[in-house]
């Protein structure tokens, strides 16, 4: 092998344990140049840029050129070898993680796919080739690394070159909306979004929103935003020392006064006593524990 260009990084020393570089390059392969057969520990993602060679993997094989790139799974033999009469230049990334498999699902990879197409060759090596000039352990090539291998990933999820995906059943694709809205709902509450917005970023009308909510969760969607963020209010009254004003502003609300009321409609008690009367059901709790009689019991609001 010839002018190749190596980046290695060490386990022990990774900020990231979900998604995160192990090492990478690029070369020139000479004719008939292989590697194998060899078990990787981690994954890793070779993209030809130039030539053409054979990959192995088990029992199948894959003639590939320009323009294409294989998958190599960890825990897998494999062999890969450059073709003779014009022998390929890759770059290749190894990477690990607990979410390497997922976010290799969601380019299409893995689970029986092994090759891919990706049109962006360019963009692919100008990102390994950032990746090589970070060869050094500090906290800025740690986080730089790691925006560079999302960057790869993100190229590869514009350009790669997928199976036509098989079409959503009605109930299936309902099921998604409502996944979408909730997960909107859940990374938003507390920036004072409305139905509209939730509506707008699983792009449907408000009144069809309306109607997926009401079947699917028995809900409306204004019920259900109002219901998520009160419940967390609830939580930070129980678990926090912050004021009512604070905590209706981290769930949403810009006025406590709105907030207040719509706590006593959604569970009968104003957030004021709901907090005394939490704490001291957990002072009797504690006193019960340590054998103290108890006073007197309050009802459950």
């Amino acid at each position: 092998m010839e002018e190749s260009y190596v980046l290695h990084l060490q386990k022990q020393y990774q900020k990231f344990s979900d998604f995160y570089l192990c090492y990478c390059g690029h070369a020139r392969c000479e004719p008939l140049h292989s590697y194998g057969p060899a078990v990787r520990p981690n994954y890793l993602l070779h993209y030809i840029l130039e030539g053409s060679g054979v990959y192995h993997v088990e029992d199948q094989e894959f003639s590939l050129q320009k323009g294409e790139g294989f998958l190599i799974e960890p825990n897998k033999q494999t062999f890969y070898q450059a073709s003779e009469e014009d022998p390929w230049t890759y770059l290749w990334i190894g990477f690990d993680g607990a979410k390497c498999g997922s976010c290799l699902r969601s380019l299409g990879l893995g689970e029986g796919r092994l090759t891919f197409r990706c049109e962006d060759g360019g963009e692919l090596l100008k990102l390994v080739e950032s990746m090589l000039a970070y060869n050094k352990s500090d906290t800025e090539a740690d986080f730089m690394l790691q925006s560079l291998l999302c960057r790869f990933f993100a190229c590869l999820a514009k350009g790669i070159s997928r199976e036509p995906e098989r079409r959503l059943t009605k109930r299936e694709r309902e099921n998604l909306y409502i996944h979408q809205a909730m997960e909107y709902i859940r990374n938003n509450y507390a920036n004072g979004i409305t139905v509209a917005d939730v509506a707008s970023y699983v792009a449907l009308n408000r009144s069809y929103l309306f109607t997926l909510f009401r079947r699917v969760l028995g809900v409306s969607p204004q019920e259900c935003l109002a219901q998520f963020r009160l419940t967390r209010a609830k939580e930070q009254l129980t678990l926090t020392d912050a004021s009512v004003a604070n905590i209706a502003m981290s769930c949403g609300y810009q006025d406590p006064q709105v907030f207040s009321k719509a706590f006593k409609q959604q569970f009968g008690i104003t957030p004021v006593k709901y907090r005394k009367w939490d704490r001291e059901r957990a002072l009797r709790s504690l006193e019960h524990l340590a054998g103290t009689p108890e006073d007197g019991k309050q009802p459950v609001p």
